[in-house]
């Protein structure tokens, strides 16, 4: 699923193409994507009709493209969500779910969407943050953050370190693999328990979360297959830069010890023996 720097890249791929557009139709080809709206598909297509769009926002995972008129399309996109823009014409994607279509005759927007666990709604008075995902914390690139806040709330967990830094009420945009990416430049294993964590340690943390998210950031992300790509169908190449996430039985960088692949919340955690040890209190 794509975690922060997937869909900053994808925001910043729809900010020049999306605001001030009108929008003069969309067509929702498949009702699943648009599910989440409980008045269904045609109610979600003649709300949007007319509407212009402000300049896309992002929080977290989640991504919304607030509308002038103080609403908005909340979006998430799950395992294999992508916005494409094409130009008027061009042949549809395998998948494609939703068109937009502007006003001014322009190049559209497409939600392609393989598995369909991502989706669109629309949020009435969500321009500035849906009320959909007002429970979602802010981000390390939030200019409000608080990392005071979010140590606190993450000492409190009392849990796994991991756990923890997968809370999005906690902190938001971190998942699996700018996790086991942080905690290895942190030498933190990922069972550590939050209350062992004295507070400057997770300070220490979520600033390795922010740098390695920025330097995703500057490569377009990380792709792993064809299910994550930006507006323009291109990959990210941050996997080149991973240093434990999916390098089971490679060196360790630092120490040359064989990467671990270990099970962990229905999914792997990869880490080094060494650099990461087990601590003496865990918690899974």
């Amino acid at each position: 699923m794509p975690e922060l720097p997937e869909v900053e890249v994808v925001r910043r791929g729809l900010v020049d193409f999306l605001t001030g557009r009108t929008v003069e139709s969309v067509e929702v080809l498949h009702p699943r994507p648009v599910r989440r709206h409980a008045a269904g598909p045609e109610d979600f297509v003649s709300r949007l009709k007319g509407q212009v769009f402000a300049e896309p926002a992002r929080r977290g995972k989640y991504l919304w493209l607030p509308l002038t008129s103080g609403d908005a399309v909340l979006t998430h996109l799950g395992m294999s969500g992508q916005f494409r823009v094409q130009p008027v014409g061009a042949p549809d994607e395998p998948h494609l779910r939703v068109r937009f279509r502007f006003a001014d005759g322009g190049g559209e927007v497409r939600f392609v969407d393989q598995r369909m666990f991502g989706g669109l709604s629309y949020s009435e008075g969500g321009a500035e943050l849906p009320a959909e995902i007002a429970h979602i914390a802010r981000d390390p690139f939030d200019p409000l953050f608080d990392p005071e806040l979010a140590t606190a709330k993450i000492r409190r967990r009392r849990t796994g370190l991991k756990r923890a830094l997968l809370d999005q009420t906690a902190i938001s945009g971190i998942g699996n693999i700018y996790a086991d990416e942080a905690l290895w430049r942190a030498k933190l294993h990922y069972a550590r328990a939050t209350e062992t964590l004295k507070p400057l340690q997770i300070r220490g943390i979520l600033e390795q979360a922010h740098a390695v998210m920025a330097e995703a950031l500057t490569v377009g992300g990380t792709s792993f297959d064809a299910l994550y790509v930006n507006v323009n169908g291109e990959s990210g190449y941050f996997e080149r830069g991973l240093n434990v996430y999916g390098q089971e039985g490679s060196p360790c960088p630092r120490d040359g010890r064989p990467i671990r692949r270990e099970p962990f919340m229905n999914r792997s955690s990869y880490r080094c023996p060494k650099c990461q040890p087990v601590p003496r209190l865990v918690r899974w």
